[in-house]
């Protein structure tokens, strides 16, 4: 969802340079050849509030302690700043903002075969990061990790001390994922001095800042790098293809060995590439499809030369995934999408992770009945992906193309970052078993003339990437007129009848509807999933004929959509997914009372009406599409 622009108060900040990748972005993982150390706690914290937000540059704060270049706070990480003081100063700013943290690093860690990385699941939205004074990484874009290896630097300061300095800057232009236009205001009987603002096409708040945890590891001079694998069976044989990159060694002894959950190995093999066989394999299923959900193996990689080896553990499930013009197929099986829509957004933390509110969300997917989520509109944090791994949650995974607007945000260099965007994504995600569509793009203005070659190009490089995927991208466009639907797999419609459009009349919802399908279909003949609907509400808000904003029309709205999903599911309708998991934050406007109501449990994770209607129709559509395990119980 994605309504009226946002403004807020900005001072721009300088333009950085490219990024720094490795070949692999393999999640860091404790082995008996890999340590951990975790920077999450209190770093300082100080944010540039100079006209131009570039004294830090100016005066190179990264080159000595952050305290010695003025005063510092506290600052959790992970966390946004935002809301974590009372200036709202802070909880408005765009610009450059830098976090620092001293830690002492083990002496083994800095012996000649080893390599130490510094890893940043992720930072909003550009950022720098320095060790010990010295530049080791820069990185654009947020919601997804980058990392560096520093050992060479640790290895100039003896003692084993480490400080961090990371300049984040949440700045949006035509040319950022999303995009955003700044804005110079010279009106002096109207505005302050030097008055700027940020200007987007999103429905939530810029938090910033750094959202995931921070960390280093350490791996061998030679290492694994890179793991892909692709799985598919026949009858009971479960079939894992695998292709392992190890650097640092010219001729690799690779060992895969499988192993199920009780710890007994069901396949092994050696050699960087092959194909491992399972007898009697254990399918990875969505939750309320199969007695036994999420069901995964752990795939161990190792390798041994003369001087290094190394060892990596990584979970996989044994899962196709096929699209017909009317289905959506897992392990040969009709699923139907009967989800939710979420955001990361919570009290205080903001975008942050936060462990207890990820376990307590999980626990309110299954109560709810709800077996698939969009990570809209951004990527989520890889701890939720394998929290949906284990789960069985099905997952549609989303870029940050959110509020593309602008014809000029569909010029080469938005093109450019897009495809380099969709890269990381894939490598990050690709081994995921819960992660079963990409989406590239959400609401974008699809009807511009630029939109079919931009969505084309987009769409085919991601297949390219992961030909085991169907691709798509959501859509609130016109039928006719989307020049990027002819790309998709699966169509992804956005409508919000009785709400955007005729506001308090209900009894438009069927035949709107009923048209808005019957359109797409006829045109496409590719299967539809109804990607967002809904309606705000004031918890605890009752009126008797309803009326917006109530509880009461929440339900109605939902009611009226669903008759009209029963009769299009057994034809070519797919998938319904709500607007929205829980209420989030957005800016200030007067349409938005302190945040999207859409939820239908609030900020808090209260459920409000809409959760109990809809929990009935999850665990009755389970049911009906003969999908419950026998024995399962509504819960």
């Amino acid at each position: 969802e994605q309504r009226s622009p946002t403004t807020y108060y900005v001072r721009k900040g300088p333009s950085a340079g490219h990024a720094y990748h490795s070949c692999g972005m393999l999640f860091p993982r404790e082995s008996s050849s890999r340590e951990i150390k975790e920077l999450n706690g209190l770093w300082n914290f100080r944010a540039d509030h100079s006209l131009n937000r570039n004294l830090g540059f100016e005066q190179a704060w990264y080159k000595s302690r952050l305290a010695e270049s003025g005063p510092v706070i506290d600052m959790p990480v992970p966390a946004s700043y935002n809301d974590i003081t009372q200036d709202p100063r802070l909880r408005d700013f765009i610009g450059w903002v830098w976090y620092e943290r001293e830690v002492l690093v083990p002496s083994g860690w800095v012996s000649e075969g080893t390599r130490v990385v510094l890893r940043v699941g992720s930072a909003h939205y550009y950022s720098v990061v320095w060790v010990n004074g010295i530049k080791v990484m820069e990185h654009e874009g947020g919601h997804l990790p980058f990392e560096a290896e520093i050992v060479e630097v640790l290895r100039n300061n003896p003692g084993g001390a480490c400080r961090i300095t990371i300049a984040v800057n949440n700045t949006l232009t035509l040319q950022t994922l999303p995009p955003g236009t700044i804005q110079h205001i010279d009106d002096p009987t109207r505005y302050p001095a030097d008055y700027v603002v940020q200007n987007t096409n999103f429905d939530f708040f810029n938090y910033a800042g750094l959202h995931r945890p921070v960390m280093l590891y350490t791996t061998p001079k030679a290492y694994v790098d890179d793991i892909t694998v692709l799985t598919t069976f026949a009858d009971n044989i479960g079939l894992l293809s695998y292709q392992v990159s190890v650097l640092g060694s010219p001729n690799p002894t690779v060992t895969v060995t499988l192993s199920d959950k009780g710890g007994r190995c069901v396949a092994s093999s050696t050699g960087p590439s092959g194909v491992l066989k399972v007898t009697d394999a254990n399918l990875w299923w969505p939750y309320l499809m199969h007695e036994n959900p999420g069901y995964l193996y752990s795939m161990g990689v190792s390798w041994a030369g003369s001087v290094y080896e190394d060892v990596y553990a990584l979970p996989v499930g044994i899962r196709t995934v096929q699209v017909t013009n009317t289905q959506f197929l897992l392990n040969n099986k009709p699923f139907y999408f009967h989800g939710v829509n979420k955001h990361e957004d919570a009290d205080i933390r903001g975008k942050g992770l936060d462990w207890p509110l990820m376990v307590k969300d999980f626990n309110l997917l299954k109560w709810l009945g709800a077996n698939s989520f969009r990570t809209s509109h951004y990527p989520y944090a890889e701890e939720i992906m394998q929290m949906a791994d284990r789960h069985g949650i099905v997952v549609i995974d989303e870029c940050p193309g959110v509020g593309i607007k602008d014809i000029r945000s569909f010029g080469n260099a938005s093109l450019s970052h897009h495809l380099a965007v969709m890269d990381e994504l894939v490598r990050r995600d690709k081994n995921h078993a819960s992660v079963v569509m990409w989406s590239v793009a959400n609401e974008p203005a699809a009807e511009m003339p630029p939109a079919g070659f931009y969505f084309k190009t987009l769409m085919a490089h991601t297949k390219s990437l992961d030909p085991t995927r169907p691709v798509t991208f959501i859509t609130d466009s016109n039928f006719a007129r989307d020049k990027g639907a002819p790309y998709v797999d699966v169509i992804c419609v956005n409508s919000y009848f009785s709400w955007y459009h005729d506001p308090g009349h209900l009894e438009v919802i069927p035949f709107q509807l009923n048209t808005q399908f019957e359109n797409w279909y006829g045109k496409y003949q590719k299967p539809i999933i109804q990607s967002e609907y809904g309606a705000d509400v004031v918890p605890g808000l009752h009126t008797d004929p309803p009326m917006m904003f109530t509880e009461e029309y929440q339900k109605m709205v939902l009611q009226n959509y669903h008759d009209v999903f029963d009769r299009k599911r057994k034809e070519y309708v797919i998938g319904e997914l709500i607007w929205n998991f829980a209420d989030f934050m957005t800016a200030q406007t007067v349409t938005r009372v302190v945040g999207n109501k859409k939820g239908i449990f609030s900020r808090q994770r209260h459920p409000k009406a809409g959760a109990f209607l809809l929990r009935e129709r999850y665990w009755r559509l389970a049911n009906e599409t003969g999908l419950l395990p026998v024995g399962a119980k509504y819960p």
